[in-house]
């Protein structure tokens, strides 16, 4: 079960990567821009992935109605992710701490990765929302509109996940080294939950598949 602890605790402190590095990356590139530009969306703030990419990002939008990039300030999510995250962070050390000296049974380590995963799919439920509102709530007073062929408004909705393409600009959104990060702490849980069953079954004398 020690083995199974200290995975348990290193795949949780894998989530603090998220702190140093962007969650989530959008690039957009275009004919007139030989250099896209893009926005690297961390938990606490969205940055520029060049020093003046949001501000050029905010130029073009502006033509066509879309709101500008919002600041820490400006959603509350970025004040509220950080929390969450520090929050399972402390969580899944003290289980994978716990799981080291057998206090708890190995099945807490797949209850961290359960509960997890559901802030992480409502997370990204969440991103999504922003991006679709992003995208389609534009000023009607625009200086450039532009319709589908059925005489629809277009809606300028970035992808959450994979790459579309947006008028002239080619747009890719994937996940960043954080998301990265992410994914392999998480996926160490399921390596420590595997670790303490496989543990379980030896102490009890169970044969092991």
């Amino acid at each position: 079960m020690k083995k199974a602890g200290i995975v348990m605790v290193l795949g949780s402190l894998l989530l603090l990567g998220l702190f140093k590095f962007p969650l989530w990356n959008i690039m957009l590139g275009a004919p007139q821009y030989p250099e896209p530009l893009g926005m690297n969306i961390y938990i606490q703030g969205i940055k520029g992935v060049s020093e003046f990419d949001l501000q050029n990002i905010d130029g073009l939008n502006h033509y066509i109605g879309m709101k500008t990039i919002p600041k820490p300030e400006d959603m509350w999510e970025f004040a509220v992710f950080p929390k969450v995250i520090i929050g399972m962070v402390v969580l899944g050390v003290a289980i994978g701490l716990l799981g080291f000296f057998e206090k708890i049974s190995y099945k807490y380590f797949l209850g961290w990765f359960v509960l997890m995963s559901v802030l992480g799919i409502l997370g990204m439920y969440d991103f999504n929302n922003w991006l679709i509102s992003y995208g389609s709530d534009l000023d009607p007073h625009a200086i450039i509109k532009v319709t589908n062929p059925d005489g629809s408004p277009m809606t300028y909705k970035p992808p959450l996940f994979g790459h579309q393409k947006l008028l002239n600009f080619d747009v890719t959104s994937l996940p960043h080294i954080g998301g990265y990060l992410m994914f392999v702490g998480m996926s160490l849980t399921l390596v420590a939950f595997w670790l303490g069953r496989r543990f379980s079954l030896k102490k009890h004398g169970r044969v092991i598949s």
